[in-house]
């Protein structure tokens, strides 16, 4: 597989370097299209432990079915199951788990807890989503875009919404790999400001270009265009102020027209049809959502391959 990422963490897309990167998005392809790959079995006898702290649909199916696929067995662990840091401290969970399974995936509020998992884990933990960063997301993206696209360098992908925890890992993922990026979001709701800095610092070195704005035109000419709901799970309360603030910062025929004509559309789900995309546009040829979610599977087993799976 070239590189060596076994026994590695994925906290962060900085985690992985552009070539690291790159090996993992050329091993989910080929587990994607040569069945021949998957019957290799290469997670026989692995074991995967799926701490959940938030409700999930793809997160949970997709590591799940993909250990099957691939010759292992994924342990799903509700909130219920594991209180992290409550019943039991989160060191001492990844002590335990460490000695039963052979990789952590944690779905998690708070980024530290992904953090302190991997400090005491003497397993790989990958972290599935945190406040911060959605790494795993950010992965199938990529996958997907070059699916559509066959490059990833010197694309102009924006992304229009909050300035939440899939922007963050989008920055960093697209100055990694040497992609061009604007974050378009309303005053108030940008990124945050050390991951912009960091993602500028980061594309310096490979010729990408990161910003943020609040000018919808900054769309103008894109390759990609993304974009995810408006309140994220734990902001419930501030939904409806939010739909007044964000009402035309959304992917729709507007905004296609000053796009490229054949943008690649993404929305990592789940979709609020009418708000932050039309459903219109989101089943548009354009439209690359469901093999984007698709993907989230074909990622991640390559992920595991890499980080557990035989070499």
């Amino acid at each position: 597989m070239g590189v060596n990422l076994k026994g590695r963490h994925l906290l962060s897309m900085l985690d992985f370097s552009a070539e690291e990167i790159s090996a993992v998005l050329k091993t989910a392809r080929n587990l994607k299209t040569n069945p021949a790959e998957r019957a290799k079995l290469p997670l026989k006898g692995k074991t995967l432990a799926m701490i959940f702290q938030k409700p999930s649909l793809r997160t949970r199916v997709s590591f799940e079915t993909g250990m099957t696929q691939l010759g292992g067995h994924a342990i799903y662990l509700a909130p219920t199951d594991i209180s992290l840091g409550k019943r039991e401290t989160t060191e001492d969970i990844a002590l335990v788990l460490s000695r039963y399974a052979d990789v952590i995936m944690a779905r998690v509020f708070g980024h530290e807890i992904v953090e302190e998992l991997a400090k005491y884990a003497t397993v790989p933990v990958i972290n599935g989503l945190s406040d911060f960063e959605h790494p795993c997301q950010i992965l199938a993206d990529l996958q997907t875009i070059l699916e559509r696209k066959e490059r990833l360098s010197g694309l102009k992908m924006c992304y229009i919404g909050d300035g939440n925890n899939v922007a963050h890992s989008l920055m960093y993922g697209a100055a990694r790999m040497g992609m061009h990026m604007t974050v378009i979001t309303p005053p108030g709701y940008e990124p945050k400001e050390s991951v912009t800095k960091k993602a500028k610092e980061v594309g310096a070195a490979t010729g990408s270009t990161i910003a943020v704005t609040s000018d919808l035109s900054a769309a103008n000419g894109a390759d990609v265009l993304y974009t995810d709901v408006w309140a994220s799970m734990g902001q419930e309360a501030e939904a409806e102020a939010r739909k007044r603030i964000f009402k035309k910062y959304r992917i729709d025929a507007e905004t296609m027209k000053i796009a490229n004509r054949d943008a690649v559309i993404l929305h990592c789900l789940p979709a609020h049809y009418g708000d932050e995309i039309d459903y219109a546009t989101s089943r548009l040829p354009n439209s690359a959502i469901f093999d984007q979610a698709e993907n989230r599977m074909h990622a991640q087993n390559a992920l595991m391959v890499h980080l557990v799976g035989a070499s």
